[in-house]
């Protein structure tokens, strides 16, 4: 009977390998994009874009950046050009630079082509309102449970980051903070990056004695005990953002589009125009920072 259960477990195998077979979606096929990751703030820094081209479905992971670009950004008076890394394709970079506040920004690329046309993508966004200041950054355990899951996922004691500022009273404010532990950035990868909409709580003392007693505190980070050491500075970025830049970024999340049986592929939206022309998007940012230095 043992002999007979193996073999009818057998011919099952046999059967179901022998009726599997590539599926190959027919995917619409155009000429390339222009792919825009760019952004420019009112902090005094280098500000970054980065160019390449859109590549057929089945094209593997193979990126084509784009070289030679004229790249610069304007707010219809003065004009402040990225310049192309001598070392990194197609990521372009300006000096040191500030924009600033309530100001529409409108970014620009030019590529020169080999008929010696010129093509051409933009977008525009205007740099919002922040914050006067964040008050101070603070390390502490969570107030309420919801640290569980990370503490028993990494078998260790999770540490989390608060900021103290008033918030703006404006609804529509979205922020975004960025993170690093002695200049080391925690919040580069989008997947592991934050948005705070306000909503409910614009005009609020974030993290203050409302929220605390509502356990309703606001981390933006998190930390493995075991991985902070007495001394170690902890700075914090927080962007404000436009509520556009918040849906394009939550578009990213969701949507994995790897695999067009087991992915959640959509139609990203974006600001590049003009439309069928570029993908991507430009954001504008104000932001505010803090430092606090972790004591055991």
């Amino acid at each position: 009977m043992k002999r007979l259960y193996e073999i009818v477990a057998l011919l099952v195998v046999v059967a179901f390998s022998s009726c599997t077979e590539d599926i190959v979606i027919d995917v619409e096929k155009g000429d390339p994009m222009i792919g825009v990751e760019a952004y420019f703030t009112d902090q005094l820094k280098q500000h970054e874009a980065i160019l390449s081209y859109t590549s057929e479905f089945y094209n593997g992971n193979e990126v084509r950046m784009v070289s030679g670009a004229t790249v610069y950004v304007t707010d219809g008076v003065d004009t402040v050009y990225y310049h192309e890394d001598a070392e990194l394709t197609g990521h372009y970079f300006t000096d040191s630079v500030a924009g600033k506040k309530n100001i529409m920004y409108r970014f620009c690329v030019e590529i020169p082509e080999a008929d010696g046309s010129i093509q051409q993508v933009f977008a525009e966004s205007i740099i919002p309102e922040n914050v006067e200041s964040i008050d101070s950054l603070v390390v502490k355990h969570f107030n309420g449970l919801n640290d569980s899951m990370p503490s028993t996922f990494f078998m260790d004691t999770i540490e989390w980051l608060y900021p103290y500022f008033q918030s703006l009273p404006d609804p529509n404010i979205i922020y975004m903070p960025m993170v690093s532990k002695n200049d080391t950035s925690l919040t580069d990868s989008l997947k592991v990056r934050m948005m705070i909409p306000q909503g409910g709580f614009a005009g609020y003392y974030v993290n203050g004695i409302e929220m605390l007693e509502s356990n309703k505190e606001i981390p933006i980070a998190y930390f493995r005990r075991s991985k902070l050491r007495d001394g170690d500075r902890i700075h914090a970025d927080l962007y404000s953002i436009t509520p556009e830049y918040y849906y394009y970024f939550y578009s990213l999340l969701i949507s994995t589009g790897s695999n067009p049986m087991l992915g959640a592929p959509t139609n990203v939206s974006t600001n590049i125009q003009p439309e069928g022309k570029g993908v991507g998007w430009f954001f504008t940012a104000s932001v505010v920072s803090s430092e606090t230095v972790f004591r055991k």
